[in-house]
């Protein structure tokens, strides 16, 4: 019997999720990881963590709305969203995805305005301005009726581990993506949530907040923990992947280990969670502007090493894809667009309404 040879022929995609897919699961994750922050101010009723509460659903507000632009554009035409309504998927992520998103999104908005209900019904009466008829009618009468709170805190927070399953599984089911395809995948994107989740409310802290120090530490001490659930998720999965419990894992560390630029950005990511770990422990108090903005970059760099660099690992043969990131709509452009966005839904909630309970800009623009 004469041996024959076979070829296989490998030929460049391109990537199947592009850098708006980043952008969606990024805002989404910070936003979800947001709700379970909001907890102990609103469900518990602490009041010393009323500020990082609020905070907190400032944050998982404005990504969660930021969330749903990118992933509409993520569609490339937004019509074909109804597609998952009039042609259901039982055993699809994405389509169960198109029933939670909007259950999540619905619960978040009726929580934060229960939450701000009591401060939008003062600042009514407070104020003579053009607003104030606004303001009124979204308080629906003076009484607070803050026992509400909780039982939506209870339902936002369900609808946010539902989000977070939906998310991880989404992409963790794709087998012949080999870094994708690890039981770790949605932990991870969980964890990484939390600690993004915390660099926005570092930063916000410093630069619509007061800077309040308290805040702050405790804010650089649960960044400690979050940062350390992360580093013990990556050290499990590195682990499988050396002891060969997880084929999968084995396979993506092999394609990486002999490539100097998967080299440096499993440094860089490294760096990422170890620099913030650092500065939290050693001074947690007067780096909280540091802290977030590394906490936030660990998050984004997560996601896009996971989207755009699990892509370029091929699913047969050897080496890389290439991947060149466009500058249009599709690329940096959609990139800088997605976070323009979300900086203006800040400005705008921070401006507009009493997040912080007490007078805002727009309060005191009027008083004058």
């Amino acid at each position: 019997m004469s041996p024959h040879i076979i070829e296989t022929l490998n030929i460049t995609r391109e990537p199947a999720w592009l850098p708006w897919a980043v952008q969606y699961f990024f805002l989404i994750g910070i936003s979800l990881s947001a709700v379970f922050m909001t907890l102990p101010a609103f469900l518990m009723d602490k009041p010393k963590y009323e500020k990082i509460g609020r905070l907190a659903l400032l944050t998982a507000v404005s990504c969660g709305l930021a969330a749903v632009v990118a992933l509409l554009a993520d569609l490339h035409q937004p019509a074909r969203f109804w597609h998952f309504y009039a042609h259901f998927t039982p055993w699809s992520w994405m389509s169960w995805g198109s029933l939670l998103l909007p259950v999540f999104l619905t619960l978040l908005l009726v929580y934060a305005w229960l939450v701000y209900r009591a401060d939008l019904g003062r600042l009514a009466d407070r104020t003579q301005s053009v607003l104030s008829p606004v303001y009124r009618r979204l308080a629906l009468g003076n009484r607070p009726e803050r026992w509400l709170v909780r039982p939506l805190a209870v339902l936002v927070t369900l609808a946010a581990l539902a989000i977070a399953l939906y998310t991880g599984m989404e992409v963790m089911v794709v087998k012949a993506r080999p870094l994708w395809h690890t039981p770790f995948l949605p932990s991870m994107y969980l964890f990484t949530g939390l600690v993004g989740a915390t660099g926005v409310c570092l930063l916000l802290n410093r630069l619509i907040g007061d800077a309040d120090p308290g805040v702050e530490r405790t804010l650089n001490r649960f960044l400690l923990i979050a940062l350390g659930l992360l580093m013990l998720n990556g050290a499990l999965w590195l682990a499988s992947a050396l002891t060969g419990l997880s084929d999968p894992a084995r396979r993506a560390l092999a394609a990486m280990s002999g490539n100097t630029e998967w080299w440096t950005v499993a440094a860089w990511a490294g760096l990422s969670a170890i620099v913030p770990f650092v500065i939290a422990w050693l001074k947690p108090q007067g780096t909280g502007l540091i802290t977030g903005l590394i906490a936030i970059h660990s998050a984004w760099m997560f996601r896009w090493t996971v989207f755009i660099n699990g892509q370029m690992l091929p699913k047969t043969g050897s080496g890389l894809y290439p991947y060149h990131l466009p500058t249009g709509a599709e690329g940096l452009l959609g990139i800088l667009g997605t976070f323009g966005l979300w900086v203006l839904i800040i400005v705008l909630l921070s401006v507009l309404l009493p997040w912080n309970g007490r007078p805002g800009p727009a309060e005191h623009a009027a008083r004058r």
